[in-house]
This record gives C-alpha cells, structure tokens and sequence, in this order.
C-alpha cells in the first residue's frame, strides 16, 4: 500500500499514542526530501543504493521510503575495525537511508547533526552467521529539528549484535528500533539513554524479537530529564512459540530533574514458549539529595554535583555493553554534551 492511500493510524494505536503521526510528519502528502549527506571516516564513500526493507502496513516506514533522499550501503567483510558514519542533515525536509551488511566484525558509530526544519533516517541492517556488530547512533541535530527514525536489523545464527544510541538533539522524536533474532544462539545487548532538556519531546519504541530457540537479549534504557521534556520508552518483548532457551530482559530508569519534566516507561512481553527466562522492570526518580550534598561537600557547585550524577547515571546505560570502542565513543559524546550544557 501507498502512503497516500494510507489512514493516519489512531492513537488507541500502541506505537502512535504518545507521538500521533500528525505531530511527527513534516506535511500533508508527500515530500520531496532532499538528501542527508553521509560520509565514512571524513571522506571514503559509501555504496551507492540499499535493498527495500519496508513493513507495507507501517506508516513511517512507508512514508520514509517513498519521499526519497540519499541511499547507501555499508559492506563489512572481515575484520573493519572501528567506521564512523557522519550524516548531515541540512535543508526544510530531508531523508536517507543507510543499510548495514555485516559479514565480519566491526564497530560503526552513525553521528547525526545538522539543521534542518524535518529529518527521516531509516537505517536497517543484517548481521550474518557467526559475526559481530556493534552500533552505536548518535542524535545531535539542532534543538528545533523534528527527527523520525526508523531502524531494522536482522541477527543471524551465533551472531552478535551490541546497539547504543544517544538522544540529545532535536525537538521532537519518534525512534521505532526493531530487531529480529533469526538463529539460534544470536545475542542481542541494547542501550539507549536519553537526555531531555528544554521542551524536547523523546519517543523510543523497542521491538525484540526471539525468533528461534536458544537466544539472548538485553535491554536497557537510561533517560534523564529536565525543564518541561518529556521521555517515552516503550519495549515489546516478543517470544515466538517454539523459542525455548530464550533469555532476555528489559530494565527502564528515569531520572526527573524538575517538577515539569515527565517520564514514561512501558516494558512489555508477549510470550507464546514454555521455557524461557523473561524479565521487566521500570524506576522513576528525582536526584538524590544526599549525592548532592556529599558532592557539595567535595567543592563542587549545585550545577556541576547535579551535571556529575546525571552523567554517571546516562552512561551507566552502557554498562551492560561489552565492545570498547563503542562504550568509549558513546560516553565521551555524552561528556561533551554534559559539559557544553553546564556552560550555557
């Protein structure tokens, strides 16, 4: 089905109750978008064009596919190293499309930054048999930047799969990461964390699905806000039938920072096998006010004690990561954001 002939999905819709599609969209109908500029490690090209990946029921994945913009492969064969991926978004309405085939190890960090008014990433991905990938998104677009990010990855047989994003740009944002295990033994650690500020409007949908038996997953959110923002992290735990041996978890933390700011967290699980370890938890909180004061005590300023725990809080998200570069990209990225803020 075309977009244009499609419904705005209601939100007594799950995915669409928090971010209906009409705040996200950038108009009615059906934009031009201009392109987001991708370049590797400052100037190697990427593979001009990527498969279509589209669920033809889902409205952001359509619409993303249909209003064009850039288009690009990563091939990965052996052992890459770390790739980081800068994307530029300039314009009124943008859009690109990045695909990742992973047939070796590597670590890929994806930086988005830029100014336009709307930006639409789709980035989907396979990771082969007996191979590794760690992935980590960076969201640094300007402060006034609508985002609508839609991700799909595919993990294969004995494969692992590490995702780490950091949210700290733009507006308004609505995240849908989808990720399949597909064979048997494929391992799946997934940590986002969140840092609101402002008026930002953060909307993360997770979707884990256990395909086959004898695979294992983890995932972890971390968001801290402030002013009037508002966070949403929504996880769908799926265990087909006939995936025993499964093991996975999902932990939501929030950390509210003023009495405006707002937070929500919705574990859920949908199990159809019989023996399977499965597990949810959500935490909601203000700072504490005894850290602040022990840090206090140490010379630091109300400010800088408060930026301190909000950064051990965010950056413990990756605790639960194992790839280094990865941990050391994502967390430095968070230490510079922190530090510029406090400066302001």
């Amino acid at each position: 089905m075309s977009y244009i002939d499609m419904s705005p999905p209601p939100r007594a819709k799950h995915l669409w109750r928090y971010t209906p599609w009409p705040r996200i969209q950038p108009q009615e109908g059906v934009p031009i978008a201009e392109k987001i500029v991708f370049t590797v490690n400052g100037n190697e090209s990427l593979d001009s064009g990527a498969p279509r990946v589209v669920l033809e029921s889902e409205i952001a994945r359509v619409f993303l596919s249909e209003i064009g913009g850039s288009s690009h492969t990563l091939n990965i064969e052996g052992d890459v190293g770390l790739v980081h991926i800068q994307a530029r978004a300039s314009g009124h309405v943008v859009a690109g499309h990045l695909h990742i085939n992973c047939k070796g190890n590597s670590t890929v960090i994806l930086h988005l930054t830029g100014e336009a008014d709307w930006s639409g990433l789709y980035v989907s991905g396979e990771v082969a048999d007996n191979c590794k990938l760690a992935y980590g998104f960076v969201n640094e677009l300007s402060n006034d930047c609508k985002l609508l990010h839609c991700e799909d990855w595919s993990v294969g047989r004995d494969a692992t799969m590490e995702i780490a994003a950091l949210s700290v740009g733009g507006f308004r944002s609505k995240s849908d990461i989808r990720t399949a295990l597909t064979g048997e033994g494929a391992t799946l650690k997934q940590a986002i964390t969140v840092h609101g500020l402002g008026a930002r409007h953060i909307d993360n949908h997770i979707e884990i699905n256990h395909k086959v038996a004898n695979c294992n997953s983890k995932l972890v959110i971390n968001s801290a806000c402030a002013g009037s923002s508002r966070s949403i992290a929504t996880g769908l735990l799926k265990v087909a039938k006939g995936a025993n041996g499964t093991d996975a978890g999902q932990v939501f933390r929030n950390l509210l920072l003023s009495d405006k700011a707002r937070a929500d967290s919705i574990p859920e699980l949908e199990v159809l096998a019989d023996e399977v370890k499965a597990a949810h938890g959500a935490a909601s909180a203000p700072v504490n006010p005894d850290q602040v004061h022990y840090l206090m005590s140490r010379g630091l300023s109300p400010q800088q004690a408060e930026a301190l725990i909000v950064e051990g809080f965010l950056i413990d998200a990756f605790s639960c990561l194992t790839d280094i570069d990865l941990k050391g990209v994502l967390a430095t990225r968070m230490t510079i954001h922190l530090e510029c803020e406090l400066k302001r």
